[in-house]
């Protein structure tokens, strides 16, 4: 269902990355061909090496990539891709994406994103603390993303990452992989 969809997946600095590797070895085995933007705390959860085994492509981590990525910046990114899909989601994205924060990577790349996020191209996964995701800005700014036209899967409830237990656990990858399905069912691809 997925094959000639260019998925660009970005994973931010919450302890759910380790599920967005098995999500992006879905994808790949679903046909998608998958890039992969990190942000810094992401990388202190998982590594690079585990995404580019995964998809078989190089995985993007700063603004100021190497000469031979040069043709794979931030606007080529967004430019590229059909479907874009961060999970984990923390608080942190989420705020950068609703106020139009760009100061990072990841950021920059999803603001370039405005013709999928107005076509329903642009999926996140939130994940963080059960108190965090109850906080009234956080709510207000997952409001304010879902206006622009973000469209969202999750969060569950379960135990996180702390030792309790609520509603702040990242959707599983197969729930993903199913929202990422019908955002493609959508989309007229050649």
């Amino acid at each position: 269902m997925l094959e000639k969809f260019n998925i660009l997946l970005g994973v931010t600095g919450g302890i759910a990355a380790y599920k967005a590797v098995d999500l992006a070895s879905k994808l790949a085995v679903g046909g998608a061909d998958v890039n992969t933007i990190m942000t810094d705390n992401a990388c202190r959860f998982v590594g690079p090496k585990s995404f580019e085994a995964v998809t078989g492509s190089a995985v993007f981590t700063d603004m100021w990539s190497s000469p031979e990525q040069f043709r794979f910046g931030h606007i080529s990114l967004a430019d590229w891709a059909d479907i874009v899909v961060v999970a984990p989601a923390t608080a942190n994205i989420i705020a950068k994406i609703a106020h139009g924060i760009c100061d990072d990577l990841l950021s920059t790349t999803v603001c370039a994103c405005w013709p999928q996020i107005e076509s329903g191209a642009v999926l996140m996964a939130p994940a963080m603390n059960n108190k965090m995701w109850a906080n009234q800005a956080v709510q207000s700014n997952v409001e304010t993303i879902k206006k622009m036209g973000v469209r969202t899967v999750g969060p569950a409830d379960g135990r996180l990452a702390c030792g309790t237990e609520g509603l702040g656990r990242m959707s599983e990858p197969k729930d993903i992989l199913e929202a990422i399905e019908q955002i493609a069912s959508k989309i007229t691809k050649a």
